[in-house]
């Protein structure tokens, strides 16, 4: 498969449970890793939560969605405004790997690779339960991925629950039912 239509595509449930998702990012690795691994970036595109980087260590984070993005677009039913989660490092090797449990959905690799100026970001997200759960979490994952290209592009986000919302139908149509 050609590797720049791999990374322009939509993710996809490479094993039954897993979901990867690529996205080629301006680099250097140092600044993508410090975007995962540092709460004042990170919170810019996905979740708030200081993290000791040392494999074994635990860590809480926190969502708010609504402060992404200005306009934050319609909150779907049933989402609150705040959401927590507690993690805890599984595998570390900085900057290229950091490999975390995710509340009771399973566990989330991210793998950083030089490529050029840019770096591949691949996010594998493992032991995804029901299909509602999966639907959520990759549209999730993709509107927080492109969250976090713009940012690192310099450009403004989109509305991240318009986006969302959208992803999610996107990917109702896409996912094996």
């Amino acid at each position: 498969m050609n590797q720049m239509k791999a990374i322009e595509a939509y993710g996809e449930m490479t094993e039954p449970a897993t979901f990867t998702i690529q996205r080629l990012l301006p680099g250097p690795i140092e600044r993508v890793w410090a975007y995962l691994t540092e709460s004042d970036l990170r919170r810019q595109w996905m979740a708030a939560g200081q993290m000791e980087m040392k494999a074994g260590t635990s860590f809480e984070f926190v969502w708010r969605n609504d402060e992404l993005t200005d306009p934050p677009g319609q909150r779907p039913a049933g989402f609150p405004e705040e959401h927590r989660m507690e993690g805890r490092i599984t595998e570390l090797d900085q900057p290229y790997k950091l490999a975390i449990t995710w509340g009771n959905t399973g566990g989330v690799s991210f793998l950083l690779e030089p490529k050029g100026n840019d770096v591949l970001l691949t996010v594998i997200h493992r032991r995804l339960p029901e299909r509602a759960i999966q639907l959520n979490v990759t549209a999730g994952w993709h509107m927080h991925l492109d969250m976090l290209a713009a940012r690192l592009a310099g450009k403004t986000p989109t509305s991240f629950w318009d986006g969302w919302s959208r992803l999610r139908e996107e990917y109702d149509r896409r996912l094996p039912a």
